[in-house]
């Protein structure tokens, strides 16, 4: 059962979610305290069911992407250029319940089920504070953008925001999943002008090729660091250097 949506909050049809490695990371309950149950699942597209009091800016039938790193719109940190960790929204995977009242929205027999980055698209209605949805353009394909409120966001996001690389730079992006294709992808809008790509599974070069990378670095193809081989390739090193992996070896 999933409630109506109270005061700030929408209540959203999901139609098409992805997978994120943060999910499954949760799911086997690494390194964090585990919190159960819960719904996870926070890179999905849907749309608007219905609005909680308040909620000005969305209506039924809106397209709308969550957005696990919400706004309030009003704190320092969302009128701040520099910073979108907002006060009330930031991520906290510890909270199992909407922020409004300290309560689940989602529940099996009165018995509630706790929510996960304030989405928790794995379920084919959540509730969700106004804050932490985008709206889209509704001819954007649902199936093909929903990879946009995590991955795509995430990856672009930390090269045109962070590592900001000048025009005519080189810049290494280390593992060409979707995050990094979306890294290299904001290199290319930047103006790098080397982009190289670094992965262990070879088959991933061509397509990267697409999202603006055009050299290639396999560390098992080298006896030596490969931090070395990106020197030696760069003359001494590298402008910026994004890592895609999520693997701290790397």
């Amino acid at each position: 059962e999933v409630a109506p949506p109270k005061a700030m909050e929408v209540r959203v049809k999901i139609l098409y979610t992805s997978l994120c490695h943060t999910d499954v990371y949760f799911w086997e309950a690494k390194g964090q305290t585990p919190v159960f149950p819960r719904i996870f699942g926070h890179e999905a597209g849907g749309v608007v069911e219905s609005v909680g009091e308040g909620v000005t800016g969305l209506a039924p039938g809106d397209h709308v992407l969550p957005i696990f790193t919400g706004e309030c719109g009003e704190c320092v940190h969302c009128k701040s250029q520099e910073s979108n960790m907002c006060d009330l929204l930031r991520i906290n995977t510890d909270r199992g319940v909407m922020i409004g009242d300290g309560q689940s929205r989602f529940s099996i027999n009165g018995k509630p089920i706790y929510h996960f980055l304030g989405t928790s698209t794995f379920s084919e209605y959540t509730v969700i504070h106004v804050g932490c949805l985008a709206k889209i353009n509704p001819s954007a394909p649902l199936d093909k953008v929903c990879v946009v409120s995590c991955g795509i966001s995430t990856g672009y996001g930390a090269t045109v925001n962070v590592a900001r690389p000048p025009k005519g730079s080189t810049v290494a992006v280390f593992g060409l999943g979707a995050v990094g294709l979306a890294a290299a992808e904001g290199a290319r809008a930047s103006g790098a002008s080397r982009i190289i790509g670094v992965d262990l599974n070879p088959s991933r070069f061509e397509g990267a090729k697409k999202f603006g990378v055009n050299e290639f670095v396999n560390p098992t193809d080298h006896k030596k660091p490969v931090q070395e081989v990106l020197a030696e390739m760069t003359n001494g090193g590298v402008d910026r250097s994004i890592e895609c992996t999520g693997n701290i070896n790397a």
